[in-house]
């Protein structure tokens, strides 16, 4: 894979491909045709070997590949898009503009949270959701 990333972008670095693929859709189709792919492999391997009653991935693009239907059920975890910028700064908005709406995931989703409160508030809501599924 470092191979094909050197060829496409002439690097491998993260920030240097990023600036490229969130401004040339097509880029950004070629990326993701080459990493989704391996990604859903790695996960499906992971899958296979937890021996645990409940197993938690993390897939920010669920909806936008229709990874959901993999899954007994969904957690969406927003937050307020000033909240978002001021924890990774100002591309947030750039690379949000593709994504479905905070509304239309959670709507979507069994289990909805906006992340804008507490350390505490958030551990709360992941455990009753631990609760739920280990019903």
């Amino acid at each position: 894979m470092r191979e094909a990333l050197e060829e496409r972008f002439g690097t491998t670095d993260r920030a240097t491909i990023a600036e490229i693929v969130f401004h040339d859709p097509g880029e950004l189709a070629w990326l993701e045709a080459l990493l989704h792919p391996r990604v859903r492999r790695a996960e499906l391997d992971w899958l296979s070997g937890v021996d645990a009653d409940v197993a938690v991935i993390e897939i920010p693009l669920l909806y936008e590949v229709g990874g959901e239907t993999m899954f007994d059920a969904v957690v969406v975890v927003t937050a307020p898009e000033e909240t978002r910028r001021a924890r990774v700064g100002a591309t947030v908005a750039e690379r949000s503009s593709r994504l479905l709406p905070d509304e239309e995931k959670a709507r979507r989703a069994d289990y909805a949270y906006v992340n804008d409160g507490s350390l505490a508030e958030l551990e709360a809501f992941v455990a009753g959701v631990l609760d739920a599924q280990r019903r």
